[in-house]
């Protein structure tokens, strides 16, 4: 459906997904995300993996060999991978519980199959924040309707769901929370603009960006003690090696458990109550905010996460 917003004609609309629906259940998939993607020898991966090949960690039950020690063996990039529960969708509905192993002509399908999937959950686990975020009225009853058709694209066959133009029904979507960042965020009277912005490694000690725009902004390896980012958008924003130690993330808009477990935190750390203390971080508080600074101008890059208007980001 090249050229057009994607969607399935015809039906009912479902129910929306449930939130366990959006979250991996890895005992209910077959390993895709341990197979599709390509890994690059790297900080994040040990070893050079190519597209469509199965990590040699995968044991025969589609179960990861070294799960516990990810990161000590050098795949940290595994434990951020976050794909919305796409994995079991395609394997035990989208295919009927039918998997590559047993029957490898599925694979080529399967595996491109796996990708979308992952787009049209990922922007439905956007769109059920959106509408919680939203009061009654005509703007949260558009989102629900959009909600209801992206769900009802993930019931699509493997060819339907190739043939969708994603990237268009994407760009619909992020326009909507967009307007639904704008909105909640103007509730606190606006913050500062850092959309795209280049914030790799600055120093943001105690800065108030309280309402900030940070979608798509690369906060590689920042520090961010004890900032204050209640009603922050940080949709897309990269937090791989960021120092969020006592940073309150408490109302942050459109925040993903990937972008926690990419970064650094400890136990006075504030989040959301949707998302979890990843394992990793410090059970006790280990280090204060030190003096506040705010942000420096920074160069700004356009559109969101990799320029590409994509709430979200990948890891793989």
């Amino acid at each position: 459906m090249s050229g057009e917003t994607a969607r399935v004609e015809g039906g009912a609309a479902p129910a929306p997904l449930a939130a366990a629906a959006l979250r991996a259940d890895c005992a209910r998939c077959f390993g895709l995300c341990c197979v599709v993607p390509a890994f690059a020898a790297s900080a994040d991966f040990a070893i050079d993996k190519p597209a469509g090949r199965a990590c040699p960690h995968l044991r025969d039950d589609f179960r990861c060999g070294i799960h516990a020690t990810l990161r000590d063996r050098g795949f940290p990039g595994c434990t951020v991978f976050d794909c919305f529960g796409a994995g079991q969708q395609v394997s035990q509905v989208t295919f009927g519980g039918r998997n590559w192993r047993a029957e490898p002509r599925l694979a080529p399908q399967m595996f491109a199959v796996f990708p979308v999937m992952r787009d049209l959950h990922e922007l439905l686990w956007y769109l059920t924040e959106a509408i919680a975020l939203h009061p009654p009225g005509p703007r949260a009853d558009e989102l629900r309707a959009v909600q209801n058709q992206t769900a009802r694209l993930t019931q699509a066959t493997p060819d339907a769901l190739l043939a969708l133009d994603v990237a268009g029904h994407r760009r619909y979507v992020n326009d909507l929370l967009r307007q639904t960042s704008e909105l909640v965020r103007s509730g606190l009277g606006g913050g500062a603009e850092y959309r795209g912005a280049d914030l790799i490694g600055a120093d943001l000690r105690g800065a108030d960006l309280r309402g900030a725009s940070l979608r798509g902004a690369y906060l590689i390896g920042a520090d961010l003690r004890g900032v204050d980012l209640r009603g922050a958008d940080l949709t897309g924003a990269d937090l791989r090696g960021a120092d969020l130690r006592g940073a309150d993330l408490t109302g942050a808009i459109f925040l993903v458990q990937a972008q926690l477990d990419a970064a650094r935190g400890d136990a006075s750390t504030r989040l959301p109550p949707a998302l979890s203390r990843p394992v990793h971080w410090p059970a006790s508080a280990s280090g204060g905010p030190g003096p506040a600074r705010p942000p420096a101008p920074s160069r700004s890059r356009s559109g969101s996460r990799g320029g590409r208007g994509r709430p979200g980001r990948r890891r793989r």
